[in-house]
């Protein structure tokens, strides 16, 4: 059985090859190097390129499993499911408002943010995570603001102990990086804890960087040199990486999120 391709960008448009031939009925769109709108729904393929290359031998195979269950009763019945069923399950995403270009404003539950980035709610399972829609949001009587508490909430309690790594640079500031490589690593810019966390190994008000969906590094308000260097990787990540963001710095404080340096000025 041949392999699947070990580039992300060459594995999406493979699945999505496979997807068209399993259901031609579907409208099928790649948008990214993981990722595909399926009849305006979108589908992350992240969790589904981890399996594969884990057991690069079985890939296909593996694909081929993973697309049945994606359209098998039990599946397309998640989107009537009941709120209750849901509610643990509704987490967070940050993501551009350039995801706009291919999805409908009108279809997606969503709030705005900062930095010209939106906050997008998934049901989070365990072989995929499947994007809120408005149909969903107001069958079950909630409102996008609504949402985004339980959303917040559930971010919180995900996974309580999170591994900073703090690395002093050679300029006198410091970082805090964070990879927990599960998908929300950005998102955590949104929990209620991380200014308290933080602010005390950080000096007080701090800077984040969310160059993509699996990227956060927040950073010291000074010296200026560290800020620039830093600023200049977020930009090299935002440009190169999978699921991008944002080249903005975010302004964390007390009192919750703000913009860029600038508007934070």
């Amino acid at each position: 059985m041949a392999r699947m391709p070990h580039e992300p960008e060459a594995f999406a448009e493979t699945v999505a090859a496979m997807l068209r031939r399993q259901q031609p009925d579907q409208s099928i769109k790649l948008v990214g190097p993981r990722e595909l709108i399926v009849d305006g729904r979108r589908l992350d393929l992240e969790n589904l390129f981890r399996l594969v290359r884990h057991d690069p031998d079985r890939g296909t195979e593996i694909v081929e499993h993973y697309l049945d269950n994606l359209f098998n009763q039990e599946t397309m019945q998640l989107a009537a499911a009941s709120f209750d069923f849901v509610r643990p399950r509704i987490m967070p995403r940050i993501q551009s408002e350039a995801i706009f270009q291919h999805l409908s404003r009108e279809q997606v539950a969503y709030v705005p943010f900062v930095n010209g980035t939106v906050i997008v709610f998934v049901i989070d399972l365990p072989q995929m995570t499947v994007s809120v829609t408005t149909e969903q949001m107001v069958r079950w009587g909630v409102t996008a603001e609504e949402l985004e508490q339980i959303a917040r909430k559930n971010l919180d309690h995900y996974l309580p102990e999170l591994n900073f790594q703090i690395v002093q640079s050679k300029e006198g500031g410091k970082a805090a990086i964070l990879a927990e490589q599960d998908g929300y690593d950005a998102a955590r810019v949104l929990l209620s804890r991380l200014f308290e966390k933080l602010a005390p190994q950080l000096g007080g008000d701090f800077y984040v960087g969310l160059p993509a969906r699996d990227m956060f590094v927040a950073l010291t308000g000074g010296p200026e040199p560290f800020i620039e260097r830093l600023k200049t990787r977020v930009k090299q990540d935002y440009r190169r990486l999978p699921y991008p963001i944002t080249a903005d710095l975010f302004y964390v404080t007390r009192d919750g999120v703000a913009g860029t340096q600038a508007e934070a000025a």
